[in-house]
């Protein structure tokens, strides 16, 4: 291939990358249509936030399914990555009305709903698609004619049509409870959107009077002074000996002027504070079902604001924690407050904002759960959805066990309405599939909806079903549906996963993946989990821009294993760069050889160097394929980096060299082109789903029959080109070529000096390296060779190393340094002993020979042999050097 046909002399990501991207969207490659007969294989995207910026979750995530979409394309499944982005109710409600304020110095209340509405829908279409474009930079593969909202058309009717069948069969409900409220985005939240955090905290002890006994008080311990205005009643454990007999009796409150009751409850842990506990029904979920339990008042004394009620007396208005301090001081003055301990504990936050979270009671609507986890249990405990790492699976079980119902309902505006309408004249409740304007009862058009919003989680939870036409029968969800795997972080195996599971199962009566493959978080490079305040984050576009879309991809994929968090290191992101240039510039040689290239032509038989590298290639293959169908992403591309590198670059185009550049044997040459273009080609498509841009790029110089690299057929290995003899001869050969350039190295012998050698060699591989000592003149700087059988005399004044069934010797007269060589010999002798304690003590267990495989105490054996062998050579060779 002439030079003007070659790839460019460096690889420039960013032009190869935006070339290639709006080829396979102009062609139309990454869209599915249901093929019958066709095993199907598919994946949803976890929908991104509207409001979203790419950050290194995302990165990981996607580049983790395109990797899986990408081969499961190539290996001819009818293949759909459906993707999709989240309406984000609270977040982006926030994020519209922060904008509002700034701008015009107004609320949502101001707006108005509706005009508020339509102001969300505006800043959706401005912004919605940024992360869909940043997704679109890492060269992710979905299927974008098929892009879904939470909040379109045919996601909103599946909402509705599974918010009113769950109200229909008495699974959704309206009841007041105590639930999580976050007073700043002043909603209310279900449990797993609040955080725990260890935050600073204290104990306070106050003490009660008890009413009818002289000079009695009772102390108790309370973490929340501000709710004490609220407190109606003091409990304490039936089995405390300490309290019995005040059981029943009265304590007088001083902040709300009255008696309120000593109740034994076996809630109350007898070893915290004085074993004594205040009880607010209305500001904490034990003390509401203590409540309950004991017919008890709720007393509300901090409001939706933060701020204290009515109900709380002179503290009305106050902020919470300024009341907190007005009660201790007020409480101090009446000879109330005894001291304070410092008693750090978890306090809940806002996931979105990052406030403390205020228990309140309020009305909201709420799934029951009980009667939906059966199922979503079944299904993975029968093995229907399977997690991976499967660890996970104990995670997802706890969690079901432990389920409470859902709160459901939020109160903000941007959202699924709930659909549910009130008659403001006969009072009946109304849930509908569609917007009603008059009382079904009294045909009333005095009617008005809830105000109240469903959760986010809600709709994503249909995310499998829902962007396939359901409630419609579809051709899609027939082919794709259970989809076959859902790539997620396992901190959301509770918001998403386990609901997506139980809805599911609840309305399709299937699982809605087969497999769910759990990965971790991207740390920063000291394991600190990257955040705005630590100001650690790494922007993936910033890495994109510098290095390109395919070393971030690698980075992040390799030495990464299912379920853990890995570390993001600058260092690691620079090897892969220089991966992707050792490729290039591999590539670029090969091409500028292929001059004349006809598959057609006459070729010469295959060398040694051809069969071991064609070989090679189908372990490597074999090899990659077993792991990708385990989901061990990491080490499938651990392994083509190894083969690409390690194998193709640094030794079989060094190899071929001579061949390629011999134009007067065109038959060798063709052989040499031949095999060259096959490996790097197959190559190429075992990295194409790692590293698709530059695979693509290199992949259309070279000689190929598809449209694309991403539609051409998977390399399985062909069993008839393995070929073990090959790989054993080859690998002895080239143990002994880098047994001769550490040697020469180590006595700093020049590298364009060319010596001679010596090799003591096995029988069985003694004809082989004689018939290929080119390859040792070639790779190893040699004068003169020769080969001689294992048992001949040792040669005298010379280095030697010894590898797996060959001597390797160098006459080095007058160069060699005694004293250096009996110090290398040494340090090599150690590593064998080392390692040949350790064989020996594993064969020496008798639990290892109990209860490992037979084949692996065999190889072990082998292994301890060989090791042998090796130190015998190397101390005759010292005992040798003791005569110079």
């Amino acid at each position: 291939m002439s030079e003007e046909h070659n790839i460019p002399k460096v690889y420039d990501p960013a032009s190869v990358e935006k070339k290639w991207y709006k080829f396979w969207e102009d062609n139309k490659l990454f869209h599915a249509e249901v093929e019958e007969g066709k095993k199907p294989f598919s994946i949803v995207i976890p929908p991104p936030n509207i409001t979203g910026q790419l950050h290194m979750g995302h990165a990981l995530d996607n580049t983790l399914q395109d990797i899986l979409i990408r081969w499961h394309r190539m290996m001819g499944d009818n293949t759909l990555w459906m993707p999709g982005y989240d309406h984000a109710g609270l977040a982006t409600q926030i994020k519209v009305e922060e904008v509002l304020k700034k701008e015009e110095n107004k609320t949502r209340y101001d707006l108005g709903r509706e005009e508020f509405l339509k102001r969300v829908w505006a800043w959706k279409d401005q912004y919605g698609d940024r992360i869909i474009n940043q997704l679109k930079n890492l060269g992710v593969s979905c299927d974008w004619d098929r892009k879904r909202f939470t909040l379109d058309e045919g996601c909103s009717r599946a909402v509705r049509e599974v918010f009113c069948s769950l109200y229909e069969k008495g699974l959704i409900y309206k009841g007041t409870r105590i639930t999580n409220w976050c007073v700043n985005c002043n909603t209310a939240l279900s449990d797993i959107e609040v955080e725990h955090k260890d935050d600073e905290g204290y104990l306070w002890y106050c003490k009660y009077k008890v009413m009818g006994e002289e000079d009695m008080y009772l102390e108790f311990a309370t973490s929340r002074p501000e709710t004490i205005p609220g407190d109606t009643a003091i409990a304490v454990n039936p089995e405390d000996p300490r309290y019995g007999h005040l059981v029943g009796k009265t304590v007088w409150h001083p902040l709300r002027e009255c008696e309120i009751p000593i109740i034994a409850d076996s809630y109350v842990d007898i070893e915290f504070g004085t074993g004594a506990v205040k009880i607010t029904p209305a500001h904490d979920p034990n003390d509401y079902e203590m409540g309950l339990r004991q017919h008890l008042d709720t007393v509300v004394v901090i409001g939706m604001d933060g701020k204290m009620t009515a109900e709380s007396g002179r503290y009305e208005g106050q902020d919470r924690y300024e009341a907190r301090d007005n009660v201790i001081k007020d409480l101090t003055e009446m000879g109330l407050f005894l001291r304070i301990e410092n008693a750090p504990h978890a306090v809940g936050h806002c996931q979105r904002c990052g406030h403390v979270i205020e228990p309140l009671v309020s009305t909201q609507w709420f799934v029951k759960m009980q009667p939906l986890v059966k199922a979503a249990v079944d299904c993975v405990e029968e093995g229907h959805t399977q997690f991976v790492p499967e660890r996970f699976t104990k995670t997802y079980l706890g969690w079901m066990e432990n389920i409470r119902d859902w709160c459901i309902s939020r109160q903000i505006w941007w959202g699924h309405r709930i659909p549910v309408w009130y008659c403001d004249d006969c009072g009946e409740v109304m849930c509908s599939r569609t917007d009603l304007c008059k009382c079904s009862k009294c045909g009333s058009t005095n009617i008005h909806q809830d105000e109240d919003a469903l959760d986010t989680w809600f709709s994503s939870a249909l995310w499998t079903f829902s962007t396939m036409g359901w409630p419609e029968k579809t051709d899609l969800m027939k082919q794709f549906h259970p989809t076959s795997v859902l790539v997620t972080g396992y901190d959301i195996i509770f918001f998403w996963v386990a609901r997506m599971i139980f809805m599911t199962e609840e309305f399709i009566h299937e699982q809605p993946f087969d497999k769910v493959f759990i990965h971790g978080l991207v740390r920063d490079s000291q394991g600190r989990k990257m955040s705005k305040s630590l100001g650690n984050g790494i922007d993936p576009l910033e890495v994109i821009q510098q290095y390109g879309a395919d070393t971030l991809r690698f980075m992040l994929i390799t030495g990464n294993t299912p379920g853990n968090d890995m570390r993001f290191y600058w260092e690691r992101v620079e090897a892969t760069r220089n991966f992707a240039n050792k490729i290039w510039n591999a590539s670029r040689f090969a091409l500028m050889n292929m001059e004349g290239y006809d598959e057609n032509a006459e070729q010469a038989p295959l060398t040694l160097a051809d069969k071991w590298i064609l070989s090679r290639l189908q372990h490597t293959s074999q090899g990659v394929t077993n792991m990708l169908e385990k989901f061990e992403l990491g080490e499938a591309g651990r392994m083509i980096y190894d083969f690409i590198w390690g194998e193709v670059c640094d030794w079989y185009i060094e190899l071929a060299k001579p061949r390629l550049y011999n134009k007067e044997n065109a038959a060798e040459r063709a052989t040499a082109q031949h095999v060259l273009s096959t490996v790097l080609v197959s190559a190429m498509q075992l990295l194409h789903p790692y590293m698709p841009f530059i695979t693509e790029e290199i992949y259309q110089c070279l000689p190929h029959k598809d449209q694309s690299i991403m539609v051409s057929a998977w390399p399985f290995a062909k069993e008839e080109l393995m070929d073990d003899e090959a790989e054993r001869l080859m690998n002895a050969i080239m143990d002994s070529i880098k047994a001769i350039r550490n040697m020469r190295a180590e006595v700093n012998v020049p590298p364009g000096k060319k010596v001679p050698a010596i090799l003591l060699v096995a029988a069985d591989l003694k004809a082989g390296i004689e018939a290929n000592e080119n390859y040792i003149h070639l790779m190893g700087a040699i004068s003169d060779l020769t080969v001689l059988d294992a048992d001949a005399a040792k040669p005298e004044n010379a280095m030697a190393t010894v590898v797996s069934g060959v001597e390797v010797y160098l006459p080095l007269a007058g160069l060699i340094d005694v004293e250096k060589e009996n110090a290398r010999l040494s340090k090599e002798l150690a590593t064998i002993d080392k390692e040949l304690a350790r064989v020996e003590g594993k064969l020496g267990n008798a639990g290892f020979l109990a209860k490992a495989p037979e084949a692996v105490i065999e190889k072990e054996k082998a292994k301890a042999e060989e090791l042998n062998q090796k130190k015998a050579a190397i101390l005759e060779r010292l005992e040798y050097l003791k005569t110079l």
